[in-house]
């Protein structure tokens, strides 16, 4: 998608918030526990390569990713340190990864015994690091139970010599959550599949954000990093006691590029949705759906001088219109999420008047809209 450099409209990246974020994190670490940072979906729509390079001065010893192509930008950037890829990757792209020094996850043994055959077909002379994910209670992917561990381990045994067993993990489906009773019985089902594992690999790792940040119960050596790194509470409201202070990296800000006094009694919008019961400034914005402003955004208020303006109308693929309190010109700025005056909006408010979380919301704007980094 092209990218609208020529268009006042931006998504600010606070490199420094980030930095901060992480080395606050590094410092509760107990001695010997890496931090992985978590850069998939382009850094959860940051920017997968700066926050890259701004997380190894924090101290990230190593990033974690959700597709391979994920982990070779970052290879093409320059970014040595290790990658795992915690998504399934296909068997075929085994040797492509083994060749860039990326990790894979594994869920199957099925997977185990073709990438052992491709990699030896391919005559690939190195080894493929592997990390068995556990499903200990997510539902999403691993093995099920501490025998198909084990079967798996014996695989990974007789094909030492193309395998390498690099790590092993699972990860909480209620970390964030105010009542631990699941995340506890997680914790369990993990221990049992661990007294299967004769010879710990190098990463033991079951702690995400929310986890690291409320749960020192966790039996790893490295923690993956993820929503927290950009200043975000992955529980959203629900706790909001924090070992330290979240600080948000990431702003969305444009301007009014257009602005009219509307008489009474005229719509505006597709559908007509809303009508003006008095004569109103209506001011139009030159970002859409299609930047990551959802139509249900419709209602929602901006900021414009450190008011709140609502949206009104529906949300266009490319502009939406704000009802102002008096005459703006062209090019004042509109705040989305960020600061304007006294006032403040966060990923968290539009994530709640979406009925959604602040990860959708940041994930979710295109790469249309330009990446400025402070």
């Amino acid at each position: 998608m092209t990218v609208g450099n020529l268009r006042n409209a931006q998504l600010k990246i606070n490199l420094q918030a980030i930095y901060a974020n992480i080395h606050h994190a590094k410092e509760r670490l107990d001695p010997g526990t890496e931090l992985f940072q978590v850069v998939k979906a382009d850094g959860y729509g940051h920017g997968a390569v700066q926050v890259a390079r701004v997380a190894e001065k924090a101290g990230a010893t190593g990033f974690c990713v959700a597709i391979l192509d994920e982990a070779l930008q970052l290879r093409q950037a320059g970014i040595t340190e290790p990658i795992l890829v915690l998504g399934i990757t296909d068997p075929e792209f085994a040797s492509l990864a083994a060749s860039e020094k990326v990790s894979l996850t594994v869920g199957s043994t099925d997977w185990l015994k073709r990438a052992a055959k491709l990699l030896e077909d391919s005559h690939f002379t190195g080894h493929l690091n592997v990390h068995l994910a556990l499903d200990t209670g997510m539902g999403r992917i691993g093995f099920q139970t501490p025998d198909e561990l084990k079967n798996a381990l014996g695989i990974l045994e007789a094909n030492d010599d193309s395998l390498l067993f690099e790590g092993i993990f699972t990860h909480f489906a209620t970390a964030d959550s105010p009542d631990d009773t699941y995340f506890k019985l997680q914790y369990q089902n993990f221990q049992n599949f661990m007294a299967v594992v004769d010879q710990r690999p190098r990463y033991v790792h079951v702690a995400n954000s929310a986890t690291s940040l409320w749960h020192k119960v966790c039996g790893g050596n490295m923690i993956r990093f993820g929503i927290s790194a950009y200043g975000l509470n992955p529980s959203g409201r629900e706790i909001t006691d924090l070992p330290y202070q979240l600080q948000p990296a990431l702003s969305f800000t444009t301007e009014i590029d257009f602005a009219k006094l509307v008489k009474k009694g005229h719509s505006i919008g597709y559908g007509a949705t809303y009508t003006t019961d008095s004569d109103q400034w209506i001011g139009t914005v030159p970002v859409g759906y299609a930047d990551g402003v959802p139509r249900a955004m419709q209602g929602f208020s901006v900021l414009v001088d450190g008011q709140p303006c609502p949206i009104v109308g529906r949300v266009c693929m490319d502009q939406f219109m704000i009802r102002l309190p008096h005459q703006y010109p062209y090019g004042t700025m509109v705040t989305i999420i960020g600061k304007s005056g006294d006032a403040e909006i966060t990923a968290d408010d539009v994530a709640d008047y979406l009925h959604t979380i602040s990860y959708e919301v940041i994930c979710g704007f295109s790469s249309r809209i330009r990446r400025k980094y402070l």
